[in-house]
């Protein structure tokens, strides 16, 4: 019965700000902020999963370690990618993009394995 209630009381902000006026630039402000907010919590799980990991990522072969960086470097730069390649490009851009993600994994997954191999 609580989670029905707050669930109505969130739809019911949710309708308050789409049919107020002004409620789609506030609608757009709060997404732009969420996704900030988004980006940093990742920033800092990223920076964490670094330092907890430091002395395995330099004990790495010096190859294994630039495409492990170079494949997360791929990795942003599509999803950096993403307005042009997935939204505003036909069939062949979603398959390029898509293409490159599975590049980055597989480029991440084969360092992770040849690291764990060599340990």
């Amino acid at each position: 019965m609580r989670a029905l209630r707050n669930f109505a009381i969130l739809a019911l902000i949710a309708l308050a700000l789409v049919l107020l006026p002004g409620g789609g630039p506030t609608v757009n402000v709060i997404l732009t902020v969420l996704g900030a907010a988004f980006l940093i919590a990742l920033g800092f799980f990223l920076l964490q999963l670094y330092r907890e990991n430091r002395w395995t990522l330099e004990s790495m072969e010096t190859l294994y370690r630039v495409v492990l960086y170079a494949s997360i470097g791929l990795a942003f730069l599509t999803f950096a990618g993403y307005q042009k390649l997935w939204q505003g490009g036909d069939a062949s851009a979603k398959v390029v993009w898509i293409a490159l993600l599975a590049l980055a994994a597989y480029g991440v997954f084969w360092s992770w394995a040849q690291a764990r191999r060599m340990s």
